[in-house]
């Protein structure tokens, strides 16, 4: 699996964007998809992820309420659509797959060294 994240930008507080992650490779379809993000000066952190079936989302308590993982496996893409936008949510998003064998689950999705491909980041400003 090859991943290419898009759909960043500037956009104000309170503002919405819709990352794209596009996928290549026959194995989309049963990977766990993650997105993360990483501001200047601070660590990575997880954000939200979705099982390969899409029957199962899971959000980092900064997410809850304003952000929606979904995919579409017929069209290998990921998407994180990103309401009420706010300064602090601006970074670099990446999005990361934990290809099969999976090991990701609802208990573990954060850790990032659990996916084992991530394509490079798009990034996201929020201006106040």
């Amino acid at each position: 699996v090859q991943l290419q994240a898009s759909g960043g930008g500037l956009v104000q507080a309170g503002g919405s964007l819709r990352l794209s992650c596009a996928a290549s490779g026959r194995t989309f379809s049963s990977s766990v998809m993650g997105w993360f993000r990483q501001a200047p000066g601070k660590e990575r952190e997880s954000v939200a992820a979705i099982h390969w079936s899409g029957g199962g989302t899971y959000y980092a308590d900064s997410a809850k309420g304003r952000f929606t993982i979904s995919r579409d496996n017929a069209k290998n893409t990921v998407y994180l659509q990103m309401n009420s936008l706010k300064p602090e949510d601006t970074a670099v998003y990446y999005c990361a797959a934990d290809t099969p064998p999976t090991r990701v689950y609802g208990t573990n999705w954060y850790l990032a060294y659990l996916y084992n491909v991530w394509g490079k980041g798009t990034l996201v400003t929020v201006s106040s």
